[in-house]
């Protein structure tokens, strides 16, 4: 109310009104789109607009008279709330401008909105009679709002979604060990993902193995190795594990799904996991697709709140389809590698021990999730009693470079058993032929020949070196020396390069003991070769007094770890 003008509606008993031009100011404010109250120093509503009716849902008999606060404000549970926090009671009382977002006003209807407000004190002569309050309905924006946040909730979900499935991919990708790559999952899954993750692979003899299942606390071991006889695919009955196993589609899985009677074998053991971790949901997804099915992935949550859903389903598939793949490499991994491994061994035959000499060897295949290679020794007496050594490493590291070194073992076996002339003659020879009967491209290897009688000696050393490094003499006075002369090319550098290669000689001392080795013996990550050298020099020395099978049963032991190479080791004592 001010002095030119009225409300349209107003209460009566001594309210004044204006006299100057009190119907045109009637009419403004009558036919103003935005809804408008009038209330009194004490928040009484003296007037209100029609705006303020259809926007309130009250008519303005039943508000004048009536305390604004009281009969208006709520909070957003729809509760009164206590007059000293009403922020409109407060600009009354200290009657200055004010403005509020987010105020939440009840209509007639019971029904809430939201509303902003500004409210201006009314003067009369200069005296301090009330305040105009104008609403606006800001329902749709708070729901606009609302549908911004849901959105972005939805972005934020599926972003976390697809980047938990990069980083599987990422990490299995970096493994060929189907354990250690069953147990990288589960890490990854749990808790993000699920509350426990159980993995089940099939076996070729009809059996399902229950091979990881990981929980809130990590692995639990009590809850694996089990093992059920895979039913046919009309035998499955209700069991998801049986239904993906068998090529049939993901399964969700709600509470009603999950409390459903099941049969006895797969269905009854995989329920009985499901109760004993308190599941509310779950997916059973198969780990491949189409004929590569070798497993099946299953994830549990156990809040009701918070159950899987379709998009689940498909983010948990895609997750299964490359860890099939993994688990599917992982395996020709393993199988190739056993394959190599063994024809490796098969190849390492038992050592003479002529007269008073005494030979001890070692193979070390590659840490796991490394691939083989293709390192070897070899010891025999030649036709003139002459007892050959050898060591070598095929260029490569897969089943080709293992059945590469199978080829030349024989080959250079062939070779050195009756030809008389220096090892370097017969490396030359070699070489000569390995293009044409192998499919090996490049090797190292040392042929070393023991001259002298077994028992008595003096023995000499003659050897040659094809790119390999160097053997390393233990002598009886605590010496310990790199063999470095007779060093060549390698097996397989272009041909034209060099004039043939050296031999070398060396008169051995008695008690002393000759080292024979592969690279990955002395193979440091992050140092260079002189390191590897340097530090097999050392443990070597303060193991020379160690009989000969102590000795190499602790030297790869002593040598720092971190190699990805096989190592082969070869030693020759003198009496």
């Amino acid at each position: 109310m001010t002095e030119e003008g009225g409300m349209v509606a107003s209460a009566g008993d001594g309210r004044r009104r204006t006299a100057t031009g009190p119907g045109f100011w009637q009419r403004v404010v009558g036919q103003l789109g935005t809804a408008l109250i009038v209330v009194d120093p004490a928040g009484r509503i003296l007037a209100v607009n029609p705006a303020a009716e259809r926007l309130l849902g009250r008519a303005a008999p039943a508000m004048l008279g009536e305390d604004a606060h009281e009969l208006l404000h709520r909070d957003a549970d729809g509760r009164a709330i206590p007059r000293e926090r009403c922020t409109l009671l407060r600009a009354v009382a200290e009657r200055t401008e004010t403005r509020e977002e987010g105020h939440v006003c009840v209509r007639g209807d019971g029904r809430l909105i939201a509303v902003s407000w500004s409210a201006s004190p009314l003067r009369h002569d200069g005296v301090f009679v009330g305040m105009t309050v104008l609403f606006t309905d800001t329902s749709g924006d708070r729901s606009a709002r609302r549908e911004r946040a849901a959105y972005t909730r939805a972005l934020e979900d599926l972003t976390e979604r697809l980047t938990l499935v990069a980083e599987i991919t990422e990490v299995l990708g970096q493994t060929l060990e189907t354990d250690e790559a069953l147990a990288r999952l589960g890490r990854l899954l749990v808790p993000r993902l699920a509350d426990w993750a159980a993995v089940d692979l099939r076996s070729g003899s009809g059996q399902v193995h229950r091979v990881a299942v990981t929980g809130p606390a990590g692995r639990d071991l009590t809850r694996e190795d089990w093992n059920e006889r895979l039913p046919d695919a009309g035998e499955g009955g209700r069991s998801p594990v049986a239904q993906v196993l068998n090529g049939g589609d993901p399964v969700l899985q709600g509470e009603a799904d999950l409390a459903a009677p099941v049969a006895s074998g797969l269905a009854a053991v995989h329920s009985q996991f499901l109760r004993s971790v308190g599941a509310r949901s779950a997916v059973t997804v198969p780990l491949g697709s189409g004929q590569q099915v070798t497993g099946a992935l299953t994830l549990v949550r156990t809040d009701p709140a918070h159950p899987f859903d379709a998009d689940d389903l498909t983010v948990v598939s895609d997750i299964g389809r490359r860890v099939g793949l993994v688990i599917g490499n992982a395996r020709r991994f393993g199988r190739q590698r056993a394959v190599a491994e063994a024809m490796q061994r098969n190849l390492l035959a038992p050592l003479p021990q002529p007269g008073g000499l005494r030979l001890a060897a070692r193979y070390q295949p590659a840490p796991a999730g490394s691939q083989v290679g293709g390192d070897w020794y070899d010891a025999f007496e030649r036709k003139d009693g002459t007892l050959a050594l050898v060591i070598g490493d095929v260029v490569g590291h897969d089943l080709t470079a293992a059945a590469g070194m199978a080829q030349l073992h024989g080959i250079l076996r062939s070779l050195t058993w009756d030809d008389s002339g220096p090892p370097g003659a017969v490396a030359d020879r070699l070489d000569d032929a390995m293009h044409a009967i192998t499919t090996v491209p490049m090797a190292t290897l040392i042929l070393a020949l023991l001259e002298g009688d077994p028992h008595t000696g003096p023995w000499t050393l003659r050897w040659t070196s094809a790119g390999h490094p160097p053997p390393l003499l233990l002598t009886g006075d605590g010496q310990a020396r790199y063999l470095e002369a007779g060093l060549g090319l390698l097996l397989g550098a272009p041909p034209g390069i060099g004039a043939g290669r050296p031999s070398a000689a060396e008169v051995l001392p008695p008690g002393s003991t000759l080292l024979l080795y592969t690279d990955g013996l002395i193979e440091i990550p992050g140092s260079d070769l002189d390191t590897g050298l340097a530090c097999l020099r050392h443990h070597a020395l303060a193991l020379a007094h160690e009989p000969l099978d102590t000795l190499c049963d602790r030297l790869p032991a002593r040598m720092p770890p971190g190699s990805t190479d096989d190592v082969a080791l070869l030693a020759l004592r003198l009496p």
